[in-house]
């Protein structure tokens, strides 16, 4: 599959990284044209598919309050209030350099005031709570937390693209307490995850979400799917749901009108 489609949402914010040059960062059109977005320079982690299909994931009503954990360079929350004008979105970030980044997106697509970003750590209570991250004030949390526990995989050779996929504290449970601390009683969830990755999930989300709703994502349609993209709100009692595959390539390894009509920031085709 190309590398396009998995270019994993950058750097996560409970990675301490080795400093990043934001001189060096490169400007991209992203979702059609929609999003200028500045990321670290090619061979870092940079926006790519998880991105879209997380930002698409969950629509929110005018005036919801969207909050991005884990945002990296901010591409997932600005997809979002490109989408709703009248959403009000929080990206949050732990790593300095990363939150930089954000800001300057933030101020390059002109959503001052509707956007905002914070610097914390999402697994820290004290810090969360005085950086302004407060219980139940979202109405939606998206989320693209790091694959891997510490330990429990083979880290790759490039310290940043390890970083970026490990944990470094706390696991897949902690982080989604984390994100079910700051939605408000009948908030929604939405995550992109590996797709070996569903019995975490549905354990991380048992007895604090329900009418969780999973969507697999395959690269062709006779390939086994290779992310998740899951949804849940907070305190339902709602039924499971499978909902049918994504499905990103056509058999001649071209893009699907659907994966594509998304990648051009355009709504969910229904």
């Amino acid at each position: 599959m190309r590398d396009g489609f998995w270019r994993t949402q950058a750097l996560r914010m409970n990675c301490v990284m080795p400093e990043l040059n934001a001189e060096a960062a490169t400007a991209d059109l992203w979702l059609g044209g929609r999003l200028r977005l500045y990321q670290p320079p090619r061979g870092a982690h940079r926006a790519g598919t998880d991105a879209v299909l997380l930002s698409r994931l969950v629509r929110p009503q005018p005036g919801a309050v969207v909050v991005d954990v884990g945002a990296s360079t901010g591409a997932v929350g600005l997809a979002v209030a490109t989408y709703e004008a009248a959403a009000k979105v929080i990206l949050v970030e732990r790593d300095p350099d990363l939150t930089a980044l954000a800001a300057r997106n933030i101020d390059g697509n002109g959503v001052n005031g509707r956007v905002r970003v914070i610097a914390a750590d999402i697994l820290s209570v004290e810090n969360r709570r005085a950086a302004g991250l407060s219980s139940n004030m979202a109405d939606i949390v998206l989320t693209n937390p790091p694959f891997f526990v510490s330990g429990r995989h083979r880290p790759s050779p490039v310290p940043r693209k390890a970083s970026a996929h490990t944990f470094r504290d706390g696991d897949l449970e902690s982080w989604l307490k984390a994100c079910l601390d700051l939605l408000r009683p009948g908030g929604t969830l939405g995550l992109v995850h590996r797709a070996d990755a569903l019995p975490d999930c549905l354990a991380a989300l048992q007895r604090r979400f329900g009418g969780i709703v999973v969507r697999p994502v395959q690269a062709q349609i006779e390939r086994s799917a290779i992310r998740l993209l899951v949804t849940g709100i907070k305190g339902s009692r709602a039924p499971f749901t499978l909902a049918p595959p994504l499905i990103l390539q056509d058999a001649d390894g071209t893009t699907t009108a659907e994966a594509d009509a998304l990648h051009r920031g355009l709504p969910w085709p229904p």
